[in-house]
């Protein structure tokens, strides 16, 4: 028996005191499908003119070599770094990386043949797709509005584009035989403090429900709206506020999106899913760490993650609960922060199935804080690793840091050479 088989059967056996399967738990863990951002890849310039700026609050940082810069690099690079990351893996897709064909396709024009590839290659390499549209980095967005601007028709060209988004999701999850999610943002708010509020979040409600009046099967699209506290440029009033897109979401029965940069740096999404999934039947989560603010650095394998993780778990909200990555960081290699942030969510949902939920819930239940306290704090220092070392082997993905040096291989023979 290898030592890392011992490791494991000697794990095994304590989880089982506490009445845990492990086996079940990895098997359950690998059922848990993640959504990881292709915008990671190139620092979310697309292919609809990827020399534009950034704008909308996006903003990337850094400059490490080998970015991908077409469509078959980014494929590439994203095939790699699935081929390391453990458990059932969808892209999720910003409606700018479209494959235009040749053609100079307006924001407002995308079809679904402009995604006929994506497709094509998701389904060759055993993928999932998911949809973003795309209200930023675009001249009719240069002054910070969008679907709440004053002008009815920029307004329009914008609900022209969710409305194609919306349309090219339904053909995605059609053709892929998987539900495609949606999500929603826009940038829109003001740098000061505004007078009329309300009337740009009349407008922004108007240009959903033109949006949403389109009904589409549900079993091939669902949408998402997402909030944000505020943005750069965006500093004092965000339209899309928290309090407005909650409202909007119960009332119209759409998903909601909770990015974990989106709020106060105090506040924690985790707190906020059981009480959102009391009034909606499905949220999305854009699992991001904000360092001050909504920064997007890569996913960690910290506190906040797991309580995402366990309020998931513990509640039975896989099926629920869409969980999607958020987070661009270029100071560091692209692949490698794909697979960091990638597998730190698989080994945070792994780390929840592990936990003995119905002695803790007994515990609190008797009011025995004081055994739910003490066995929560003795659960840390359990060998967890033991048990995501058998998860990565029973995916035939490397263990520990051994993923590194084919990231390193591959930015020698590939990305260096770009």
């Amino acid at each position: 028996m290898s030592t890392t088989e011992k490791t494991y059967e000697y794990a095994k056996e304590l989880y089982a005191k506490l009445g845990v399967d492990t086996e079940k738990a990895i098997a359950e863990t690998a059922k848990i499908p993640i959504s990881i951002q292709c915008w990671q890849g190139d620092d979310v310039h697309g292919f609809e003119n990827p020399d534009a700026a950034l704008s909308g609050g996006i903003q990337t940082t850094g400059n490490y070599p080998g970015r991908a810069t077409n469509i078959d690099q980014l494929r590439d690079d994203f095939t790699k770094a699935a081929s390391l990351i453990p458990g059932i893996k969808r892209i999720s897709l910003h409606e700018i990386y479209l494959d235009n064909l040749g053609e100079n396709v307006p924001r407002n024009e995308p079809q679904p043949k402009h995604f006929d590839s994506w497709i094509e290659w998701a389904k060759k390499n055993g993928f999932g797709i998911d949809f973003n549209t795309t209200f930023m980095s675009h001249p009719l967005a240069s002054d910070g509005f969008t679907l709440s601007h004053h002008d009815e028709g920029i307004r329009s060209f914008w609900i022209e584009h969710a409305l194609n988004c919306r349309k090219i999701a339904a053909y995605i999850g059609e053709k892929m035989g998987s539900t495609c999610i949606t999500n929603h943002w826009t940038p829109d708010g003001f740098k000061d403090i505004p007078v009329d509020r309300l009337a740009y979040r009349a407008r922004l409600k108007d240009s959903y429900d033109k949006i949403f009046a389109l009904k589409l099967d549900p079993k091939y699209t669902r949408d998402s709206i997402e909030s944000k506290l505020f943005g750069i440029g965006a500093e004092s009033c965000t339209i899309g506020s928290h309090e407005f897109l909650m409202g909007y979401a119960v009332k119209n029965n759409t998903l909601l999106t909770f990015d974990a940069g989106h709020f106060h740096p105090t506040e924690q999404i985790s707190d906020k899913i059981s009480s959102a999934l009391l009034f909606l039947d499905e949220i999305l989560l854009h699992v991001s760490r904000p360092v001050r603010w909504d920064s997007d650095h890569v996913v960690i394998f910290d506190d906040e993650l797991k309580y995402i993780a366990l309020e998931i778990v513990r509640n039975g909200f896989e099926d629920r609960v869409h969980i999607g990555l958020d987070y661009f960081d270029a100071s560091i290699n692209r692949i490698a922060a794909w697979v960091i942030g990638s597998r730190n969510m698989q080994k945070a949902l792994l780390y929840a199935k592990l936990e003995p939920t119905a002695l803790l819930r007994k515990y609190e239940n008797d009011m025995d804080y004081t055994s739910r306290l003490a066995l929560l704090e003795e659960l840390k220092s359990y060998p967890f690793a033991a048990v995501w070392d058998r998860y990565c082997e029973t995916q035939n993905v490397p263990q520990r840091n051994d993923w590194l040096c084919e990231v390193k291989s591959y930015e020698n023979n590939v990305l260096s050479k770009r």
